[in-house]
């Protein structure tokens, strides 16, 4: 039996940890779908955790000199938290050889970032640490844009959104970045897309990713209330928009291979994810972009078609 199919202690909500590691009151946007994930990752994860934070929104977790985590934290610049994490990782690994410390107070090394370092400026130290063979884990939440500093376009950004830096009539020109690919083709030991709405899933990924060595990504959709344009209130209902329309597939690689984790069949129209977020809005009025709306549909049937 490999690590990916030992047995889990997660089947239903009832049994989700509720320790509350993450203090509440930091200074992160209500309803932010990135901090829903990370909170529900760093409850599984432990408090024995040393996370590397690249620059981001996530940078305003801790503000010295409060911090809302329980264990370690260590801030980097937003292309350097891989190798950041490669210095704990090291000093980590000479302690314990030179029995400074026990192997028992062993911590699991975390990278926290977001998509525009993940997908354009960290991209080559990330691939560089996946080479080596990094023991570490790779969060990445996705909110499709640079919004720390005000939703500006990313790598990440989907077709046809509207940003800070695309108001044109059609919203972005290219496509989305696929993270999650890139990742696999360079055989990590572990790939996983995950999302707050989907909390008992996340937790299976989480404690997959938590018994195995080496590279490891955990990449999570962060709906996000003022960069895609809805209510705080709607987070979690965005996010399970997201999935049940086939936007965000619950994927998972390991052992050579990519599944689905979850299924909702029959699709809902992707439509019904698309109308509910003001950048997209201008698919729908004053007219309707047929054209566009098509075009967001068909890449979402092929990508689900590519993954049983």
């Amino acid at each position: 039996m490999s690590d990916a199919d030992e047995p889990t202690r997660y089947r239903r909500m009832q049994d989700l940890p509720s320790t509350h590691l993450l203090g509440s009151g930091t200074s992160l946007c209500a309803g932010c779908g990135g901090l829903g994930a990370f909170r529900e990752l760093y409850e599984v994860l432990g408090e024995r955790t040393v996370v590397v934070n690249a620059a981001g929104c996530m940078s305003l977790l801790a503000t010295h000199p409060f911090t809302p985590f329980r264990g370690s934290w260590l801030y980097s610049a937003m292309a350097s938290a891989p190798a950041g994490a490669q210095g704990v990782r090291d000093a980590l690994d000479i302690l314990i050889a030179k029995r400074r410390i026990p192997a028992d107070e062993d911590l699991d090394v975390v990278v926290l970032t977001g998509d525009g370092a993940a997908s354009g400026m960290g991209l080559s130290a990330t691939s560089a640490a996946i080479d080596r063979g990094l023991d570490f884990i790779y969060l990445c939440y996705d909110n499709e844009g640079y919004g720390n500093t005000g939703q500006q376009s990313s790598a990440s950004t989907p077709h046809g959104a509207r940003t800070a830096t695309d108001r044109g009539p059609r919203g972005y020109p290219g496509v989305k970045k696929d993270l999650f690919a890139l990742w696999v083709a360079n055989r990590p030991a572990y790939a996983a897309t995950i999302i707050a709405a989907e909390p008992v899933d996340l937790a299976r990924k989480v404690e997959k990713a938590k018994r195995m060595k080496g590279p490891r990504l955990l990449l999570a959709l962060a709906p996000c209330p003022p960069g895609w344009g809805f209510d705080p209130k709607d987070s979690i209902e965005i996010g399970r928009l997201a999935v049940r329309t086939g936007v965000w597939p619950l994927l998972e690689y390991a052992d050579g291979r990519v599944v689905r984790t979850k299924h909702y069949e029959p699709r809902l129209p992707v439509e019904r994810y698309l109308e509910r977020q003001r950048r997209f809005a201008h698919l729908f009025e004053p007219r309707r972009d047929e054209q566009t709306l098509a075009a967001i549909q068909t890449a979402v049937d092929e990508a689900c078609a590519r993954v049983t």
